[in-house]
């Protein structure tokens, strides 16, 4: 895929990660119906793609997403806000969180709205020490979505999320830490450097670190009983992989594993 300075959705493939960039930093990288298009369809390449093993969401300049880009929405008038976002941003956030591969959100700037989303859809997130989730749809009259209603309690807590739902307010990077939501918080000057260390070493893992996002995902609205059953069925896919040969080889033998996500 193309990665022109002008274009709005930048991706870059290096050493088995996959780097998606939101490229719109004269409006915080907020996303038009357009950019929505393309980020999608980005993602359905890289689900594709055998070669990509992880995957990096980001935003150009000093923001990460700032959501939906309102001026847009206002330009096109009378719309379908249901179908605007069955077409924009819940295919992006649907793809992200059902990809069986580990995605990182390298929360580099203020996350808002659908963008805090977009975040919150991620498996992974890494921080910088100034950026900050927002969930800004209260202020506009709005619900939650993008998977916020889905995602916010499970990552925050019931009570938090209904605080942050009702006034649209945000959590710094060192709340965000405390209450689980990020990985680790890292200054501005050395996140990149940290999220690809991450991101490569999870590229060198196994096929099961996908079965296992699958999993963990679906049990989620599972009980206790029919999550062992589910455990089983995504065991048995692991055992029959190659890499689950080479891991078992490895251990045998006293060495780092080999896996190429077969």
């Amino acid at each position: 895929m193309s990665s022109k300075a002008q274009d709005s959705i930048l991706v870059k493939k290096e050493n088995a990660v996959a780097w998606i960039t939101i490229n719109r930093p004269e409006v915080l990288n907020a996303c038009d119906i357009s950019t929505l298009r393309k980020f999608n369809s980005a993602l359905k390449e890289i689900e594709n793609d055998q070669s990509v093993r992880c995957v990096v969401i980001t935003g150009s300049g000093r923001a990460f997403c700032a959501g939906a880009d309102l001026q847009s929405l206002a330009q096109r008038g009378d719309i379908s806000l249901n179908e605007d976002l069955r077409e924009g941003f819940n295919p992006v956030c649907s793809r992200i969180f059902n990809m069986e591969k580990p995605v990182i959100a390298m929360v580099n700037g203020v996350a808002a709205g659908a963008g805090m989303g977009i975040a919150f859809a991620c498996d992974l997130r890494m921080m910088s020490e100034g950026a900050r989730f927002v969930e800004a749809f209260a202020k506009v009259g709005l619900v939650p979505d993008s998977g916020s209603t889905f995602t916010m309690p499970r990552l925050l807590g019931l009570t938090k999320t209904m605080e942050l739902a009702f006034t649209g307010e945000g959590i710094d990077a060192n709340e965000a830490q405390r209450l689980g939501v990020v990985n680790r918080i890292v200054p501005q000057s050395s996140l990149e450097t940290e999220t690809r260390a991450l991101a490569e070493k999870l590229a060198k893992g196994p096929k099961g670190l996908g079965l296992s996002k699958r999993a963990i995902h679906r049990t989620l609205s599972l009980d206790f009983d029919s999550t062992l059953e589910y455990e089983a069925e995504m065991q048995q896919v692991a055992g029959s992989s190659e890499d689950y040969k080479e891991g078992v080889m490895a251990f045998r033998e006293k060495r780092p594993p080999n896996f190429k996500g077969k």
